[in-house]
C-alpha cells in the first residue's frame, strides 16, 4: 500500500508493507489524517521525544533509525476483522480511535510505533474495542479533529475553573483554539485569546473568544483590572481590604517555547492558575520565588481519557464544537512534505489534513 513515511529525517512517498489484522484488531481504510505539531517535532527530533519519554516512565513503541509511518489525528473506515473480533461494527461504517493499539508486544501508539502505522498510510490495524463509530453523518475532516480537540477538552477539564473564573488563553494554533472551544462549551467567559497571526485570531472570535488580541499591539495582561482581577499584590490586599468583589485568572499556556513559563509568572495576577498544555521541547528556568510571592498554581497537562475522547466526538457531531474554523486544507501525499515545511514555519495555517488515498 502506498504511505508517507518518515526515513531518517525525510518523508518519503513509497510503498510499505500492507497491515494484517491480529487478534482483536480492525483493518481500516484511512479516509483523513491531521498533521500534529508533535510530527513536525518527531520528523527530526524523534530521538529526542524517546529520550523524554524513557525518563518520564512512558511508552518505548518505536525505533527511529526504522520507517515510521505518522498520524494520529485520522478518521477511518472499516474494512474487516482479525480473529477473536465482534465485529458490532460493520464494515463501511467511518469511525475514529484513541491512536492506541495492543499487539503482542503490548500496547503501542498508532502513529509512533514500526508496527502500526498511522493515518499517512493508506491503511491501518486499529484494536477493535478502541473503535468508535462517527454519529449524526459528521463529514470525516471535521471527525478526524475528535483527537486535537480532546486535548483542549482534558486541559480545561484540568483547570481549577469557577464560574466567576476569567480564562486567557495564550497562542491560537490548534492546542490553543481547541482549549477555547472547550472553554465556550462549558459557558466560560470571559475568554482573552492572543496571537500574533490574524488567521489565527480569526478562528479564535469564531470560536467564541470573547476578546481577541494581537501581543504586538496590546498586551492581555492590561485587561486584569478592568474585567475585576487585581493585577497587582498591592491590588488584591486593596480588594481585600474593602471587600471588594473580585473574579480569579486561568491562564492556558498554548505556545510551548522556552521563556514562556517565566514571562507567565511575571505577567500573571496574584493567585493565578497557569495550565501548561504548549509542549516545550527544551529545558527552560523559571524564577520560583516570584511564582510563590504571588501565590501561583502552575500544573501540566497531556493528552486526554478515552472518555474525554468519546465526549469531544459527541459533542463535534451535535454541533456543540464547531471544528471547520482549524481546517486549513487538505493534501495528498505529495503535498505531506510542503505542509510540514508551511507548518514548521509558522504563518496562518492551522490544521493541515491528509488524505493518503491521493497521490
Amino acid at each position: 500500500m502506498k504511505a508517507v513515511v518518515r526515513r531518517g529525517a525525510e518523508l518519503v512517498d513509497t510503498e510499505i508493507a500492507e497491515p494484517v489484522p491480529g487478534e482483536g484488531q480492525a483493518l481500516v481504510s484511512t479516509l483523513v489524517c491531521g498533521i500534529c505539531g508533535s510530527d513536525l517535532h518527531a520528523l527530526h527530533y524523534l530521538d529526542h521525544m524517546i529520550a523524554l519519554t524513557k525518563r518520564a516512565g512512558g511508552m518505548e513503541t518505536v525505533d527511529p533509525a526504522q520507517d515510521v509511518v505518522f498520524g494520529h489525528e485520522f478518521c477511518a473506515e472499516v474494512l474487516d476483522y482479525g480473529p477473536g473480533c465482534t465485529g458490532a461494527i460493520k464494515p463501511g461504517t467511518a469511525v475514529v480511535s484513541v491512536p492506541a493499539a495492543f499487539g503482542p508486544q503490548g500496547g503501542e501508539l498508532v502513529g509512533y510505533s514500526n508496527r502500526f502505522p498511522g493515518g499517512f498510510a493508506e491503511r491501518m490495524v486499529l484494536t477493535e474495542a478502541m473503535l468508535l463509530p462517527v454519529p449524526n453523518g459528521l463529514d470525516a475532516e471535521r471527525a478526524a479533529l475528535t483527537e486535537p480537540m480532546a486535548v483542549g477538552e482534558h486541559a480545561v477539564a484540568q483547570a481549577p475553573l469557577t464560574p466567576r473564573s476569567v480564562a486567557l488563553v495564550i497562542g491560537c494554533g490548534p492546542v490553543g483554539l481547541s482549549v477555547i472551544s472547550a472553554l465556550k462549551a462549558r459557558g466560560m467567559g470571559p475568554v482573552i485569546a492572543t496571537d500574533f497571526s490574524p488567521e489565527r485570531r480569526r478562528a479564535a472570535e469564531l470560536l467564541g473568544a470573547d476578546v481577541v488580541l494581537d501581543p504586538r499591539e496590546q498586551s492581555p495582561h492590561d485587561r486584569w483590572e478592568a474585567l475585576d482581577v487585581p493585577a497587582t499584590m498591592a491590588s488584591l490586599s486593596t480588594s481585600q481590604l474593602l471587600g471588594r468583589s473580585i473574579r480569579d485568572a486561568v491562564i492556558f499556556e498554548c505556545v510551548g517555547v522556552p521563556g514562556m513559563i517565566q514571562q507567565l509568572i511575571e505577567k500573571a495576577p496574584p493567585t493565578a492558575s497557569i495550565i501548561v498544555v504548549g509542549v516545550c521541547m527544551e529545558s527552560d528556568s523559571i524564577e520560583p520565588s516570584l511564582a510563590i510571592n504571588k501565590q501561583l498554581s502552575l500544573k501540566f497537562v497531556f493528552g486526554y481519557s478515552p472518555e474525554e475522547f468519546a465526549a469531544t466526538l459527541h459533542e463535534i457531531a451535535e454541533g456543540a464544537r464547531d471544528v471547520a474554523p482549524l481546517i486549513s486544507g487538505t493534501v495528498g501525499r505529495s503535498g505531506v512534505k510542503d505542509a510540514f515545511k508551511a507548518l514548521s514555519g509558522g504563518g496562518d495555517r492551522i490544521k493541515v489534513l491528509v488524505d493518503p488515498r491521493r497521490p
